[in-house]
């Protein structure tokens, strides 16, 4: 035998030896400890005796109203403690990037209770004093912008306490398709070293179910669609789905399989309206102290020049563990058709990413025959392992010399299973003179927060892809994208309409034919003209709506929440220091006077009754599944499992796994 397989083997050996001694070693440690030590995802493999303790969440039902392009939802959570000893349980869960979150209540027995919204820090303090108290107590707390973590006390046996939230979000048409989504599962992320230690991290030690295995509460989905003209192609990709139609413009949408366990990937509904676009134009509304509008302004269509100019792209795919299997199978078939359409006058490159980064060439190559060919034989060898570390794989392509006569684009396709988002947008943002930045999220259940943010702030576009089946069009809609030409120089201005605190201020770059939406504030009489303009190629852009012509609503909320939305994007969301004391007080002071969620305030509800004594509640985390077809190997780092010694053999099974496929991978590559 080889003496480097010799040493692989036991290298093998020795990391197996380690991990069935681990399990006895934290179990001398207290629980305290244990979250101190090992910040990232792990295993739980149910045991019967003790599911009632493990799994307080019972029932999760989410109603959703759309109307027009406003969807409000309301997402009920259902804990039953049906065990002997009361519960403190808490509980990681996801939601759009897009939403404000703006309402929580409480209730256990006949006792509801509103939260209010308070700085996080403040609302920490009470949530525990009240636990301490043994009274029961819920704690809404933001992570990231698509990611929020549940908490609540003193949970007494017989309990069942429902918490429900209520946010607000905009649906924005495509290419004269909606998509409503609705994530339901929050999937493992990985560490950088520089975030280990960080109590901000701390939510990525969540506990995971292995793979195929799901909660048993139920998972309940309800969309009431209201659109005021004909809907058409009303479907769902990601479930099985009851419709029913009330007239031509309004329907609403059931899971139709109840035994299909729904919370373990994104829900997606997608239909096209017939007739005139939905709220094309103004919407003005009334408030109490302040009024709001919405502006929506359909871009002009596009056209292809006959000539269009030669571009490089710097393909950066993820081939990490958490993209093993069917996710990886469908970015292969994605980066085939994103090269195969690529001209003999592009250039292109290639970046493998997982914990390294593995570059096709040091110089970007043109898009011929046997270039292209070299970039699918690179590609087709990865099957998926390690961690996701995308950013030195985006600094090596922003290192790759350039052509200054030539556009460079970055297209990064990934789950997103990573949480140091801002560092990926740090770079972006400090680059954005070297290229565009594309994204395309691969999965069930992507982090929408990274693939839209890495977008947002390269001046791109992002996409999703759910399976092999929309892997084709959505390369063809990509490069229509691209090589359509750009509506720039975008100026609006409001002749005779007094109109402040407009976000955002400077309308974005359009690759799409999707439209633009502003939103602000208004004063005095609604009249005037607002005018749009723009470049379109070689071609001058111009649209005016008339503002006397929109008749104002009366007290409705929900523009306002959008108006907050997009001010808090913009000052934080992709670019933005945490040590800017500026940023953090204005952030706060939104979240307090609009009642919404932020990194900075969190919702707090207590039932002022001592329920609990001696406040002697276990603490449970609640498990998460793992997102459909998402493998075991997704999960990494500190393995636990709660379960007889046998048990480990999974955990022992997924190492070798991994040493084996990095022991080829080292062989394939030195060839």
């Amino acid at each position: 035998m080889k003496k480097s397989n010799k040493k692989w083997i036991s290298l093998l050996l020795a990391l197996l030896i380690f991990i069935i001694s681990a399990p006895t070693v934290h179990a001398q440690t207290s629980e305290s400890e244990n979250k101190e030590e090992i910040l990232a995802p792990y295993f739980i493999i149910q045991n019967p005796d003790s599911a009632v303790d493990r799994f307080p969440l019972k029932e999760t039902s989410v109603t959703t109203n759309i109307n027009g392009v406003i969807a409000e939802t309301y997402v009920t959570q259902v804990y039953a403690n049906e065990g002997e000893n009361p519960i403190n349980a808490s509980y990681v869960f996801p939601a759009s990037s897009n939403v404000t979150v703006h309402g929580m209540t409480m209730e256990i027995g006949n006792q509801r209770v509103t939260a209010q919204i308070k700085e996080k820090e403040e609302a920490k303090q009470e949530f525990e004093q009240a636990k301490s108290e043994g009274k029961s107590a819920s704690l809404l707390q933001q992570q990231r912008p698509n990611v929020f973590t549940m908490d609540v006390a003193n949970i007494m046996p017989g309990d069942t306490a429902r918490i429900e939230l209520h946010y607000t979000e905009l649906i924005g048409p495509v290419d004269g398709s909606y998509e409503f989504v609705f994530p339901t599962v929050v999937g493992p992320r990985c560490l950088s070293p520089s975030e280990i230690g960080n109590p901000d991290s701390a939510w990525v030690e969540t506990p995971y179910l292995p793979d195929g295995d799901t909660p048993p509460g139920k998972y309940n989905i309800t969309v009431n669609l209201s659109t005021g003209v004909p809907i058409t192609k009303l479907s769902s990709k990601s479930h099985e789905i009851n419709v029913s139609k009330k007239g031509d413009s309004m329907a609403t949408v059931t899971l139709s399989n109840p035994n299909d366990y729904a919370g373990n990937r994104d829900f997606i509904l997608k239909y096209k309206l017939t007739g005139e676009e939905l709220q094309s134009g103004l919407v003005l509304t009334r408030g109490e102290s302040e009024n709001y509008f919405m502006l929506t302004v359909q871009p002009p269509e596009r056209f292809v020049p006959e000539d269009i100019p030669p571009r490089e792209y710097i393909f950066v795919l993820d081939v990490s563990g958490s993209m093993f299997g069917y996710p990886l199978d469908t970015a292969k078939t994605l980066i085939h058709d994103l090269v195969s359409g690529l001209k003999e006058t592009d250039k292109f490159n290639l970046i493998l990413f997982s914990g390294t980064s593995i570059q096709m060439s040091p110089e970007s190559l043109p898009a011929t025959e046997d270039n292209i060919k070299e970039a699918f034989r690179l590609i087709d060898q990865e099957d998926g392992s390690g961690w996701t570390s995308l950013a030195p794989a985006l600094e090596d392509a922003l290192a790759i010399p350039m052509d200054e006569s030539i556009a460079r684009s970055i297209v990064v396709i990934t789950d997103g299973y990573i949480s140091g988002e801002q560092n990926i947008f740090d770079i972006i943002n400090g680059n954005m003179n070297k290229a565009s930045f594309f994204s395309f999220g691969i999965g069930s259940s992507v982090n929408d927060y990274l693939i839209k943010g890495i977008a947002t702030a390269g001046l791109g576009e992002s996409f999703i892809v759910t399976d092999e089946e929309d892997a084709l069009s959505t390369a063809d809609k990509f490069r229509t994208y691209i090589q359509s030409p750009l509506l720039t120089d975008i100026q609006v201005t409001y002749d005779g309409f007094d109109v402040f605190d407009v976000e955002p201020a400077v309308p974005s770059t359009l690759f799409a034919s999707k439209p633009i939406v502003l939103f602000g504030k208004w004063q005095g009489e609604p009249s005037g003209i607002i005018t749009i303009t723009g470049k379109t190629g070689n071609q001058d852009y111009e649209q005016k709506i008339q503002v006397s012509d929109i008749k104002a609503m009366e007290q409705s909320n929900a523009i306002c929440y959008l108006w907050a939305r997009n001010r808090l994007e913009r000052l934080m969301d992709y670019g933005y220091s945490k040590d800017d004391p500026e940023v953090k007080d204005e952030v706060t002071q939104i979240g307090l006077t609009y009642s919404i969620m932020t990194p900075y305030t969190s919702f707090i509800a207590v039932i002022d009754e001592i329920r609990n004594p001696e406040a002697n509640s276990t603490d449970v985390d609640q498990p998460l599944p793992l997102p459909l077809k998402v493998s075991n190997l997704a999960v990494g780092g500190g393995y636990r499992a709660y379960s007889e010694p046998g048990d480990i053999i999974l955990i022992m099974t997924l190492a070798g796994v991994v040493i084996i496929n990095l022991l080829f991978r080292k062989k394939r590559y030195q060839k």
